[in-house]
């Protein structure tokens, strides 16, 4: 179950950075100037210095596609295959994402050779994208139909949404490993860039097996990265890194510098 995470990142708290792909063609805030080439060129701008850097990983998403949606069209997975597949990494993991549709996100980490992958699998949320159901069993069916074995990375505290229901974080984190499969499992803040209680972190990290990996998936900063590790095993990160520490701006090597430096001890 939890086994192709730890192949991946065998030793130590893999810090995962996020490569944010500004908003795709047919979004609200896309650039017309800079089209699908410039889009291209800002991510590599980006991923040089998150690379340089250190980070043990990569993860491209499609951060810049406000107000985000639960069903993605084919030019949306069509752009971030091309983003990804001329800025994919060849020396370390990458991941995909795509806000908010696991079936894109899959499709996408197929075609480009992702390790993994990062969705919201398990749960209904009511949220700002609607009534949001998820289906766990057709995504890892497909995965299955697509013979691939990309790792997926479930979200179980979803951004911009609250739970229908009343289980706890940690009975929600249990479930989704032990019913769904997760390869590991993520626990966020309300938004982009906030953080979650350190408390629920060890919720979920004491309600699952030790086996499995639990990941702050949101709200790492240099302040906090550290006590983090002590209690997660792992962190995905990209606000903190970014100008001003704003979700939407470019990466500041600055501050990719000092996170690195906070998270290494």
């Amino acid at each position: 179950m939890s086994g192709r995470f730890r192949d991946l990142f065998p030793r130590g708290k893999p810090i995962i950075a996020m490569a944010h792909v500004p908003p795709l063609p047919g979004t609200p805030l896309y650039d017309e100037r800079r089209g699908v080439d410039g889009l291209v060129d800002g991510v590599r701008a980006d991923l040089r210095v998150l690379l340089d850097a250190g980070v043990d990983a990569v993860m491209f998403c499609n951060e810049g596609d406000r107000p985000y949606t639960l069903n993605a069209g084919y030019d949306g997975v069509g752009v971030m295959t091309r983003v990804v597949t001329e800025l994919r990494p060849t020396d370390r993991p990458f991941g995909v994402d795509f806000l908010w549709d696991a079936r894109a996100a899959l499709a996408i980490g197929v075609a480009t050779g992702a390790a993994f992958m990062r969705e919201v699998a398990t749960g209904a949320y009511e949220s700002d994208m609607g009534l949001w159901n998820t289906d766990a069993a057709g995504l890892l069916r497909e995965r299955r139909r697509l013979s691939s074995d990309i790792a997926i990375l479930m979200n179980v505290t979803p951004e911009f949404a609250s739970p229908i229901g009343t289980r706890s974080i940690g009975a929600a984190a249990r479930s989704a490993a032990v019913s769904s499969l997760a390869d590991a499992i993520l626990i966020s803040g309300p938004m982009a860039g906030s953080e979650p209680d350190i408390a629920a972190l060890r919720e979920a990290r004491s309600a699952v097996d030790p086996d499995v990996p639990v990941l702050v998936n949101t709200g790492s900063k240099s302040t906090n990265i550290a006590a983090f590790l002590e209690v997660v095993d792992g962190c995905i990160v990209g606000s903190d890194l970014k100008v001003d520490g704003y979700t939407w701006n470019a990466v500041d090597p600055e501050r990719v510098r000092r996170f690195m430096k906070a998270a290494r001890g």
